[in-house]
């Protein structure tokens, strides 16, 4: 049994209680499509068990969550095409954390970004859409240790 909050949309995701994207999940951890990405195949790493941030988990939990970020971030970046992405870790409502749950961001990032000079600006994503880019992501994650 995890410990959840029932007011955490994240909460939710994790009890199945409302649509989502999987991409990864363990007995610790799930991993999903950001329903209000940055870029495509914007990934969001999390923890099952509920904290609202970073300070607040065992620090052995922290290694392991941000141990699945390369993993992910791979499968990812193979899957879409892109030529690079942002890894971001937010805390608190100054540090721009929208929910208050532990959540580490893959943003998928494409050279013509760079070349326009401009961040994306985040949008609502069609959840059967994300649902398809979330089993092609998964053939390519492989056994992740």
């Amino acid at each position: 049994m995890h410990k959840t909050n029932e007011r955490c949309i994240f909460c939710k995701i994790i009890n199945k209680s409302i649509p989502n994207a999987i991409v990864y999940e363990d007995d610790k951890f799930l991993v999903f499509l950001d329903r209000y990405p940055i870029n495509y195949g914007h990934t969001l790493v999390i923890p099952k068990d509920h904290f609202d941030n970073i300070l607040e988990m065992p620090i052995n939990l922290v290694g392991e969550i941000h141990s699945l970020v390369p993993q992910i971030a791979k499968a990812v970046i193979t899957t879409i095409g892109g030529n690079g992405f942002n890894v971001s870790q937010n805390n608190g409502k100054s540090a721009n954390q929208i929910i208050p749950h532990v959540h580490v961001h893959i943003v998928p990032r494409f050279l013509a970004e760079k070349i326009k000079g401009q961040w994306p600006t985040r949008r609502i994503a069609n959840i059967e859409d994300l649902k398809n880019l979330a089993e092609r992501i998964k053939m390519n994650i492989g056994n992740i240790e």
